[in-house]
C-alpha cells in the first residue's frame, strides 16, 4: 500500500509572519522519505465574510494564503525524480479551461510524466461564485471543462461546444506526456459521486474529515456500480490520520492505490517531524504485514 501526502502549501504557517516550509523542501523531503505522491490544494481566494469549515471549526488563516498548485507542484517537480505531483484539488469551478489545460500539461511535461490531476469543485459557495460560476451548477461546469481539457490534451487541433465552455478550433501545446492523459481523479463527494467517478474520472480522492467507517461504506458502493456496469473499479485513494497499526490494517483491507497523511503549513522544523513520525509508521506496518 502507497502512502502520500496531501497539502496545503503556503508561505507561512497559520502564524502571522511565521515562515512555512517552501514547496521545494517540502517535495523533496517527502520524497527521501518514501511517499509516493504530494498533493497540492487550492484555494484562489477567501471571501471576507465569515466562513466555517465543513466540520464547523474557524477558517484558518492560510487558506487565504496558499500558493498556486501549479506553480508550488512545478517547484517540487524540479528537485524530485520519483514522486508523483498531484492537484488535489484543483477547482475546475473557478479555473478557465484553456489555461488549466496548459499549465497542468506543462507541469507533467517538465515533471517527467509525474501530474496527478485531482478536481474538484469546491466548497465554499461565494469563492465559486466570484469566478462567475453559479454555485447550483459547479458539477455541471466541472463535467465541461474537463471533457474540454481532456479534449485540448488529445489532439493536435481541438474544439469544444457546451452550455460552459464553449471554443472553437484550436492549437494548444505542450500535450502531457502522460498518455491518453495524466490520472484524473475526482475529489470530494456527493449522493452521485459513484456515479460521476466511473463517468469521468480514473480515481476518486475521499475527503479527508471521513472515518473508515464511511470509507468503507462509500468504497464498496462504488466498487458495486462499477461491477453492475461491467467496468475495472476506479482507484480509490483516502485518508489516515496517525498511521496506528489498526488504522493502516482496516485501510489496507480496503485495497487503496494509497493512503493519505495531511499536512497544513507547518514550520519546516515541524513539518519534517511529523513525515519522520508517518514515514516509521508506515515502515513498520510494512514490516510487519
Amino acid at each position: 500500500m502507497k502512502y502520500g501526502l496531501s497539502a496545503f502549501v503556503a508561505a507561512e504557517t497559520n502564524t502571522p509572519g511565521e515562515k512555512a516550509i517552501p514547496p521545494v523542501d517540502l517535495g523533496r523531503a517527502a520524497e527521501e522519505r518514501g511517499f509516493d505522491s504530494v498533493f497540492v490544494a487550492e484555494h484562489t481566494h477567501i471571501p471576507a465574510q465569515e466562513i466555517a469549515l465543513p466540520d464547523g471549526g474557524d477558517m484558518p488563516r492560510y487558506f487565504s494564503h496558499m500558493l498556486d498548485p501549479f506553480v508550488a507542484l512545478t517547484a517540487m517537480a524540479v528537485t524530485t525524480t520519483r514522486i508523483r505531483l498531484g492537484t488535489g484539488v484543483t477547482l475546475l469551478s473557478t479555473r478557465d479551461p484553456i489555461v488549466t489545460a496548459k499549465a497542468a500539461a506543462s507541469l507533467d511535461l517538465i515533471s517527467g510524466g509525474r501530474l496527478e490531476f485531482g478536481v474538484g469543485t469546491g466548497w465554499i459557495t461565494e469563492e465559486v461564485r466570484n469566478h462567475g460560476t453559479d454555485p447550483a451548477r459547479r458539477f455541471a461546469v466541472l463535467r465541461e471543462r474537463l471533457i474540454a481539457i481532456t479534449r485540448i490534451w488529445a489532439g493536435e487541433v481541438a474544439e469544444f461546444h457546451g452550455e460552459y465552455v464553449d471554443f472553437g478550433p484550436l492549437y494548444s501545446w505542450p500535450k502531457p506526456v502522460q498518455r491518453p492523459r495524466p490520472p484524473v481523479l475526482l475529489g470530494g463527494w456527493s449522493p452521485r459521486m459513484a456515479r460521476r467517478v466511473l463517468d469521468l474520472a480514473d480515481g476518486w480522492m475521499l475527503p479527508p474529515l471521513w472515518d473508515l467507517d464511511r470509507v468503507e461504506a462509500e468504497v464498496t458502493a462504488l466498487r458495486r456500480l462499477a461491477a453492475e456496469r461491467g467496468v475495472p473499479a476506479p482507484a480509490v485513494s483516502f485518508f489516515v490520520t496517525e498511521g496506528s497499526r489498526e488504522e493502516l490494517d482496516r485501510a489496507a483491507a480496503l485495497g487503496p492505490e494509497r493512503v493519505l497523511f495531511f499536512a497544513d503549513p507547518w514550520t519546516r522544523d515541524d513539518t519534517l517531524r511529523r513525515l519522520d513520525t508517518w514515514r516509521a509508521a508506515m515502515e513498520s506496518w510494512q514490516g510487519a504485514a
